[in-house]
């Protein structure tokens, strides 16, 4: 019986499968693209899509252990609640389910409401499942580099409340200690759920700072408007997508991103090692950039 990652070739699956490859568990790996994914060595790819319930079926044929992340799509929450409705009948009772912090607080941006209702359905079914709920990214910066770099401003109108952004390294290790604390064991655990996020709350100038230390050259905060911000990424995407990105930053510059007490420590339990801090992430993404480039 097998782990089955779905997202596999995303920023977070990839990285879960990447750690779930050495621990000499069978894991395979939801691609919607055949050999869109150089897979470690023992995975397996199945071809597979979220949107269809055949292909699902036959996805988590012989699964014991699922990881659920859904992409940011219009159709999120039927795929969601469709796979979680397939796993049951499928007889799968350990999942790790990829949420977001404060799904039942920003019940107004459409991917949280949507993440929020697949946590109800896990709840009020009494589905064995770990709910991971991680803060914002810190890797959704990295999209932003040559902003900074090319213009001197970093552009993520994140406020003042404070936002503790965690990075996704530190997301994919815990999910694969999960992943594999739910898999090895021989009755289904109870549910419970993981708030996610790093060690500091971060407004938009403290970030701004932290890349001007980095560069050694100054870096200003472009404010709190949102307006630019939605056009932008209604350039690069979806007006639907930039509409909820634009409703996410509005709740974040009005009600932060903060764990409840005790968070940071318990992510530390499960690692063996600290958080990564923001300034770390930083540091890094230079010096992998200098790596390419060399």
């Amino acid at each position: 019986m097998s782990i089955l990652v779905t997202g596999a070739s995303g920023t977070i699956g990839s990285k879960i499968i990447q750690r779930l490859a050495s621990s000499g568990t069978e894991v395979k790996a939801l691609v919607r693209t055949p050999g869109k994914v150089a897979l470690p060595p023992g995975v397996t790819e199945v071809v597979g899509d979220m949107a269809s319930t055949a292909s699902m079926r036959a996805s988590l044929s012989s699964v014991r252990t699922l990881f659920l992340l859904n992409a940011v799509v219009p159709d999120e929450v039927t795929q969601a609640l469709t796979t979680l409705n397939l796993a049951r009948e499928a007889g799968i009772e350990r999942i790790v389910y990829l949420s977001v912090i404060h799904a039942d607080v920003y019940t107004n941006v459409p991917h949280f409401t949507g993440k929020h209702t697949v946590e109800r359905m896990i709840e009020s079914l009494d589905i064995p499942a770990t709910i991971l709920r991680p803060a914002y990214f810190m890797q959704n910066d990295e999209q932003v580099r040559s902003v900074i770099e090319g213009y001197g401003v970093y552009p993520m109108p994140i406020g003042t409340a404070g936002v503790r952004m965690v990075d996704v390294r530190d997301i994919a290790d815990i999910a694969a200690a999960e992943l594999l604390r739910r898999h090895h064991t021989a009755h289904a655990l109870p549910g419970h759920t993981l708030e996610l996020a790093g060690p500091e709350a971060l407004t938009g100038a403290m970030a701004a700072s932290i890349w001007s230390e980095a560069l050694q050259r100054p870096i200003a905060y472009g404010g709190d408007g949102l307006d630019g911000f939605e056009q932008q990424l209604k350039a690069h995407g979806p007006d639907w997508l930039a509409y909820d990105m634009r409703l996410m930053m509005a709740r974040i510059q009005q009600h932060g991103m903060h764990p409840q007490n005790g968070a940071a420590e318990t992510m530390e339990k499960i690692l063996g090692r600290r958080v990564r801090s923001y300034r770390e992430f930083v540091v890094d993404t230079l010096e992998s950039g200098l790596r390419a480039s060399s």
